[in-house]
């Protein structure tokens, strides 16, 4: 488990479209066989890339054509040309236009080489659910991508650990899916902005936002915020909520887990994902298979239902996790329900 030194503390807060832009202009800066590849990048549309077109020129930035499936092909090659690119998918549900891809290179390429090609790629993505996008634009799929072998999965909850785990990701020789939560991006990070220029998270080291004795709650992207808000509600009720950032889905770290419910006894994962085959459900399991003993309650999940998800938005709000649902769950497995 993680904790911020004191200096970093002190350091004002970052949002999340600021730590995008300062980890990609400082990777880029250190390395010039990385490249900004997407749509609209010139342009500034999306916001991430303020400046980058004079600072590093034409070569390095590439406006792509809109096809997800040629802009992640022509990665998988660069990369293993020797370029380090960063592709800019925008939205994540765009990412199903380019599964073969994806799957079947990506992720496989190197292992099919026999470790004579690395594949030194950053796929960035946003998770635009909860905004009246609708069924074609909102999907949260970064549980499908847990089941493809060869591929790392972060998805941060704050706009520091998104910095330090995206340069992280760009100097790694491995595919890496950036997933961020899109209604996190106005908000300031529960969490300070390094002061150097050097500030590297390593994947599979979780974090632990709040400390507590009752119950583990583990927040997943957004999840960790309505964690948050609940344990501080609880606490009003005499209530002690651990509060547990994986930050990295793949790799995950277990021990951090396993430590904290093996503290408690007690836990309630909050995933945005559907609730099938969700990171919810993978952490329940691996809970029941490693840590039953120290369980005293049920594992429980609160996650979005199995439905597409509806234009109208007060009918989109009633489908995902909330404060209100992960305090009704921790009162479930305190046996306390009201």
């Amino acid at each position: 488990m993680s904790t911020a030194p004191a200096a970093a503390r002190r350091a004002a807060q970052l949002g999340f479209l600021q730590a995008i832009q300062q980890a990609q202009h400082e990777e880029m800066t250190r390395d010039e066989r990385v490249i900004l590849m997407g749509q609209d990048l010139r342009a500034n549309v999306f916001g991430a890339a303020q400046g980058f077109l004079e600072d590093f020129g034409p070569s390095r930035i590439r406006d792509l054509p809109l096809s997800e499936a040629a802009s992640v092909g022509m990665a998988a090659g660069a990369a293993m040309a020797g370029l380090r690119p960063i592709v800019d998918l925008t939205v994540a549900s765009f990412m199903f236009c380019a599964m073969d891809q994806f799957v079947s290179q990506v992720a496989k390429n190197r292992y099919m080489f026999g470790g004579q090609a690395r594949m030194p790629v950053v796929f960035r993505q946003a998770l635009y659910y909860h905004g009246g996008t609708a069924a074609h634009h909102a999907d949260r799929p970064y549980p499908m991508f847990m089941n493809v072998p060869g591929l790392k999965i972060m998805v941060p909850s704050n706009g520091p650990d998104l910095k330090g785990l995206l340069k992280t990701a760009i100097r790694d020789d491995n595919p890496v899916l950036c997933f961020e939560d899109a209604t996190l991006w106005g908000r300031r990070g529960r969490g300070a902005a390094p002061e150097d220029d050097d500030h590297l998270i390593p994947f599979g080291v979780a974090s632990v936002p709040r400390e507590g004795t009752d119950v583990t709650v583990i927040g997943i992207g957004g999840g960790v915020r309505h964690a948050l808000d609940a344990a501080a509600d609880l606490a009003g009720e005499g209530v002690s909520v651990e509060v547990v950032d994986p930050r990295t889905l793949v790799p995950m770290d277990w021990p951090a887990i396993l430590a904290s419910v093996a503290k408690t006894g007690r836990c309630v994962i909050v995933d945005p994902a559907n609730r099938t085959c969700s990171a919810a459900s993978e952490i329940a399991a691996h809970l029941v298979e490693e840590g039953f003993g120290s369980l005293r309650a049920p594992v429980l999940r609160v996650t979005s239902d199995d439905m597409h998800v509806p234009f109208s938005p007060v009918l989109e709000k009633q489908i995902y996790p909330s404060k209100e649902k992960v305090v009704a769950a921790v009162r479930r497995v305190l046996g306390v329900e009201k």
